[in-house]
């Protein structure tokens, strides 16, 4: 084993005198008994102390007197003893005409050998600049998340209001197509006050789905769906989430598909079902709506597609996926698909009789 080097103490103190000299971090280098042997220029300059008064001078009297913190001595005496370190440690330092500064202190005990010429070195760091910043930045987080809910509140309201002017509206009107229409554009605004309500209450930008598209269908159910022991609406989905964007777009999607199926699948007060499903993995994606009703028409190639069979299909090719509607024997099936190679263009389209 090689012997331990001991360092001569005039050399340790001529080196630590060095690092002081060239140091443009506030420092100073006390001993033991915490009288100063150093200060760096860029201490003497940051808090106005003059560098010929400084050897020699126990560390209180620095100054005027302001670095007179007594839990503070009683730190810098612990930690020369050994019994402690000054990690991280704030003060404020009060300097009569001028402003109170916020400091952060680190102390290290220096020892050379035989523990007999103990120094300290003190770091200080000036942190006020940098606190007030913080400060100034949550306020204006804090004032943002007042404004963000005043307006959260005003687009619930008015929200609100539009679906009971369109509910009016509809009840007043002699014409069924009118009032069908405005039945349809009163689900549309629900679907986007449903959205803007899970928003609100996440607090993020990301949508849970589940919750999304289950206070969706029971909004449409309650409005739409006289007698739920004759026709049920489901919803199985997973823990997906989405993006604000495209939840908005998943959900305008589900309105249109959802009421055409109630408006077209069961005819004749028939009964039946429908079931709204969303899976993910990755990236990838696959939405779908199918009911148990009449099926598909003969004829449905070659009818013209209605408001909201041409809304899906602009949905789905701003979401890049593949819009599928398929036979289900019993029941139409649905299918919206997004994966990594999907064609930004939808590949099928939906009959005219099943269009809202």
């Amino acid at each position: 084993m090689a012997p331990q080097t001991t360092v001569h103490p005039d050399v340790a103190l001529n080196l630590a005198l060095a690092v002081i000299a060239t140091s443009t971090a506030p420092l100073l280098l006390l001993n033991g008994d915490l009288k100063l042997i150093a200060a760096s220029k860029s201490f003497c300059d940051a808090f106005q102390i003059y560098p010929a008064t400084v050897p020699g001078r126990v560390f209180r009297e620095l100054g005027s007197g302001e670095w007179d913190v007594p839990q503070l001595t009683v730190l810098l005496k612990a930690t020369a003893s050994g019994l402690a370190a000054i990690d991280s440690y704030e003060i404020d330092l009060k300097r009569e005409g001028r402003e109170n500064r916020r400091l952060v202190l680190n102390a290290h005990r220096l020892e050379y050998g035989n523990g007999e010429n103990v120094r300290l070195l003190l770091a200080v760091s000036d942190v006020t600049d940098a606190r007030i910043a913080e400060k100034l930045k949550d306020d204006m987080l804090k004032e943002k998340a007042v404004l963000l809910q005043e307006l959260q509140h005003r687009v619930a309201n008015s929200l609100q209001i539009i679906t009971s002017v369109l509910m009016q509206s509809a009840r007043k009107v002699q014409s069924e197509e009118t009032r069908s229409h405005l039945h349809d554009a009163h689900q549309r605004v629900m679907s986007i006050a449903a959205l803007h309500k899970q928003l609100a209450t996440a607090g993020t930008t990301d949508v849970e789905l589940r919750p999304y598209f289950t206070a969706l269908c029971e909004s449409i159910g309650v409005s739409m769906i006289r007698d739920h022991n004759q026709l049920s609406l489901d919803v199985a989905v997973d823990d997906s989430t989405s993006t604000a964007d495209v939840s908005v777009s998943l959900g305008l999607i589900v309105t249109e598909l959802v009421i055409n199926a109630l408006k077209h699948a069961f005819p004749g007060d028939r009964s039946g079902k429908i079931k709204v499903d969303y899976r993910s993995k990755g990236p990838n994606w696959t939405l779908s709506v199918t009911d148990n009703g009449i099926g598909m028409p003969e004829d449905a190639a070659d009818a013209k597609p209605g408001l909201g069979t041409s809304i899906v299909e602009a949905l789905s090719r701003q979401l890049k996926g593949v819009l599928k509607v398929v036979d289900a024997k019993p029941g139409t099936a649905v299918s919206l698909t997004h994966t990594q190679i999907a064609a930004v263009q939808s590949v099928s389209a939906m009959p005219a009789e099943h269009a809202v």
